[in-house]
C-alpha cells in the first residue's frame, strides 16, 4: 500500500496540470480521472504496479476502474498533512468515506462567497486555496437559501446619506454580501420582474482581478455559476434577457451550461469584443495573440424578447461617390457630379464634412436585386432602362421611396447616418463583432480605476440600451466597482447590484455617491448627465461570517485557539460534528500551523449560519434592532 502511494505521487508529479506550488491537487486529479482524461490514463498505464491496481483486463482491453481510483486518491492516507489529519479526526468522515461523497448535494463556496482563507479580504491578495466544498443535505440547502435579514440600511441621495424610513417599489438597491444568498433574498420581491441581467463573473483564468487560483477547476467553476444562474432565471421577466462577459477559457462550458438552464432555443447572440490591440509584450507572443472577450446573451422566452435596433459608427463609405445638383422635389431635374468635384465646388476639405453639410445629396448607384423586389418595382426598373436619361420614382407607404436611373437604384447617404452618442455619424447596424469599445490599459470612470478587464461605461450603455426601456430593472450580481449600476442610473433604469468584496475607493457605493452628484466621467457627457436619483444600501446580516472576519484578523495562534474553544460551546458548528470529539481534539488543533488552524475553523463552521434568516428575525438571540425589523418587513412586504 505504502509503495503504491509513493509510486502514484511520483507519477502524478510529472503532470504539471496537477501541481501548484509543488503540491499535488487532489480535486484536479479526481476530476481528470472521472473525465477519463487521455493524458492521465496513458500515464497510469505506463507504470506496471499502478496499472495492475486500477485497471482490469477484459478480453485484452484494459478497463480503468475510476471509482476505485477516486476512493484511493480520496483516502486520508493519500497526500496527508497536519490539517487533513486533524480534519479527519474531528468527525468529518463516515464509514471510511468522506461525508462529501455520500450526501445528495454539494455546494461550492468559492472566493466571492464569504468562506475565505486567512486574511483574504481584498482583491489584490493572492490566495493559495480558493474555495471550500461544503456537503449539505437537501433540507439544509432549503435553510441556506431562505431569504436573509438585511441590516445597516441607508438611503443615499445627492445630498448625502439618510435614514431609510420607507422602501418604494422603484428604489434602486445595493446589497452587500454573498451573491448567491443575496439573489435568493431578493427573489420574493423581484421574481419575474427583472428586464436585464448583466454579469462580468470571474473568468477562472488564475490571472483575473479576482485572483482565483488555477486550482479553481472547471467543474467547481461551473457549479459556482450554475447555482447563481438558476436563481437568476427566476428573477427575469418573460421578456427579459441575461448577458454575460467571459473569455475563451470557460466560454464553451458556460454556453453549454446556459443551454441547459435557459434552453438552447432561447440563445440570442455570441458577440466578440476586441478588448485590446496586439501591442507591447503581447506582440512577442509565439502563439496567436488573444485580444478578445465574449458577450453571451440568452432570453428568458425568446419569442417575447424585443431587440432595440442599435448602430455603430463606421468610416465614410467610398462607394457613395456622386453628388446631386438641383436636389429637391423636382427630381427629374437632378444632375450628378462626382464627390471630388463637389468638394472643390463648395471648398470643402473632406467627404465627411460634405456629408454633414449636404446629407441628402451624396448618393451611389446600385444594381437592384430582382428577387428582392415586387412586380411594380421590377416594371419600373425595366422602364428606366428603356429611358436612361430619365429618373423614375416609386412612392411607398411606410417605406422609403425608390429612385431609379438607367435601371439602377439611387441610394442616399442620409440613410446611413445615425445619431450615436449625441453626434450625427456614418453608421451601420450593430453586429456580433465589436471593435469600437476597447478597454486596454487603465482609465478612470466615476473615480474608479479601470484595469485588468473591468468594463467601461460605453459597453454597458450599449447592452442596456438595446435590451431595456427607461424604468426597466437592471440586475448585476457581480457588481464589482459598480459600472452597471452607474450606467443604469444615468440611463434612467432601475438597478439592483449585489457584491461581497469591498474595494475601498473603487467600491460601488463610493462610485454611485459621486454619480448622484453629477460625476462627469464615463458616458455622462454623451447622455447629458447632471446628477440626481437615489439608492438604498443594505447588508446581509452576518452571523458566522463575522467569526470568519475575526479569524482573518487574528495575529497569532492564541487568538485562534480561543475562537476554537468558543465554537463548540454554541450552535455555530456543522450539524455533522460531534462536540465531545471537538473538545477532546483541542491539543491536536493547537499543534496546527496558523494557516491550517484557519482552514480547520472554516471547515468546522456551519455554513447555514453565515447569515441570519428572515424567518428568524424575531429571535431575541440575534438582538436585531426595531429599525432593522421594520425595514425588513417593509422590504419583504410582511
Amino acid at each position: 500500500m505504502q509503495n503504491l502511494l509513493e509510486d502514484l505521487k511520483r507519477l502524478l508529479q510529472q503532470d504539471e496540470r496537477l501541481v501548484v506550488d509543488g503540491k499535488l491537487l487532489k480535486n484536479k486529479i479526481i476530476e481528470l480521472a472521472l473525465q477519463l482524461d487521455v493524458i492521465l490514463i496513458k500515464m497510469l498505464l505506463s507504470y506496471e504496479s499502478i496499472k495492475k491496481h486500477f485497471f482490469q483486463d477484459v478480453e485484452g482491453i484494459m478497463v480503468f476502474d475510476k471509482i476505485k481510483f477516486q476512493k484511493f486518491v480520496s483516502n486520508k492516507a493519500f497526500l496527508p498533512d497536519s490539517y487533513t489529519s486533524f480534519k479527519n479526526r474531528i468527525g468529518l468522515m463516515e464509514d471510511d468515506e468522506f461525508i462529501k461523497e455520500n450526501k445528495d448535494v454539494v455546494l461550492a463556496w468559492p472566493y466571492k462567497d464569504c468562506v475565505l482563507e486567512g486574511g483574504q479580504t481584498k482583491e489584490d491578495n493572492k490566495r493559495k486555496e480558493v474555495f471550500w466544498n461544503t456537503t449539505l443535505a437537501p433540507d439544509e440547502i432549503d435553510r441556506l437559501l431562505d431569504p436573509k435579514v438585511l441590516s445597516n440600511w441607508k438611503r443615499f441621495t445627492k445630498n448625502g446619506e439618510q435614514k431609510v424610513t420607507e422602501i418604494k417599489s422603484d428604489d434602486n438597491l445595493i446589497l452587500k454580501g454573498n451573491n448567491l444568498l443575496g439573489l435568493y433574498s431578493i427573489l420574493p420581491k423581484y421574481n419575474k420582474k427583472v428586464k436585464l441581467i448583466y454579469i462580468d463573473p470571474p473568468y477562472n483564468t488564475g490571472n483575473d482581478s479576482f485572483k482565483y487560483n488555477d486550482s479553481f477547476n472547471h467543474s467547481t467553476w461551473l457549479t459556482f455559476m450554475k447555482n447563481r444562474l438558476e436563481v437568476a432565471k427566476k428573477l427575469l421577466s418573460n421578456n427579459g434577457s441575461i448577458w454575460m462577459n467571459i473569455d475563451d477559457n470557460e466560454l464553451p462550458y458556460l454556453m453549454i451550461l446556459c443551454d441547459e438552464i435557459f434552453g438552447k432555443e432561447n440563445f440570442l447572440n455570441l458577440t466578440s469584443i476586441k478588448r485590446s490591440a496586439a501591442t507591447g509584450h503581447k506582440s512577442i507572443n509565439p502563439s496567436p495573440i488573444s485580444v478578445t472577450d465574449y458577450l453571451i446573451g440568452y432570453a428568458k422566452v425568446k419569442s417575447q424578447w424585443i431587440y432595440k435596433k442599435s448602430y455603430t459608427k463606421r468610416d465614410y463609405d467610398k462607394a457613395y461617390n456622386k453628388f446631386v445638383i438641383n436636389y429637391g422635389e423636382d427630381f427629374e431635374k437632378w444632375r450628378f457630379i462626382s464627390v471630388k468635384e463637389a468638394l472643390k465646388q463648395f471648398n470643402i476639405k473632406d467627404a465627411d464634412k460634405l456629408i454633414a453639410k449636404f446629407p441628402n445629396q451624396v448618393i451611389r448607384f446600385a444594381e437592384p436585386n430582382y428577387d428582392g423586389v415586387g412586380k411594380e418595382t421590377r416594371e419600373l426598373i425595366d422602364a428606366s432602362k428603356k429611358e436612361p436619361s430619365k429618373i423614375f420614382r416609386q412612392t411607398r407607404e411606410n417605406h422609403l421611396d425608390i429612385y431609379l436611373q438607367k435601371g439602377q437604384r439611387i441610394l442616399f447617404y442620409k440613410n446611413k447616418l445615425r445619431e450615436i452618442d449625441g453626434e450625427l455619424v456614418t453608421a451601420e447596424p450593430l453586429t456580433n463583432f465589436w471593435d469600437d469599445i476597447p478597454f486596454q490599459g487603465i482609465a478612470k470612470e466615476g473615480g474608479v480605476i479601470l484595469k485588468k478587464g473591468k468594463k467601461p461605461e460605453k459597453l454597458l450603455k450599449r447592452v442596456i440600451e438595446f435590451s431595456t426601456e427607461p424604468g426597466d430593472i437592471v440586475l448585476d450580481f457581480f457588481l464589482g466597482s459598480g459600472t452597471t449600476a452607474a450606467v443604469a442610473l444615468k440611463l434612467g433604469r432601475q438597478f439592483i447590484g449585489i457584491e461581497q468584496l469591498f474595494y475601498g475607493k473603487n467600491d460601488a457605493v463610493s462610485r454611485l455617491q459621486k454619480c448622484l452628484k453629477g460625476d462627469p466621467s464615463g458616458i455622462s457627457s454623451i447622455v447629458d448627465w447632471k446628477g440626481g436619483g437615489e439608492f438604498i444600501y443594505a447588508e446581509l446580516l452576518s452571523l458566522n461570517s463575522s467569526i470568519v472576519e475575526i479569524m482573518q484578523k487574528a495575529t497569532d495562534s492564541v487568538a485562534l485557539i480561543e475562537i476554537y474553544k468558543s465554537l463548540y460551546s454554541n450552535n455555530y458548528i456543522q450539524f455533522s460534528l460531534n462536540r465531545d470529539i471537538l473538545n477532546n481534539e483541542l491539543d491536536a488543533f493547537s499543534a496546527l500551523k496558523q494557516d491550517e488552524m484557519i482552514k480547520a475553523l472554516i471547515a468546522i463552521l456551519d455554513k447555514n449560519q453565515l447569515y441570519v434568516n428572515y424567518s428568524e428575525i424575531d429571535d431575541q438571540t440575534y438582538s436585531i434592532t426595531d429599525e432593522t425589523i421594520i425595514n425588513n418587513h417593509n422590504f419583504y412586504k410582511k
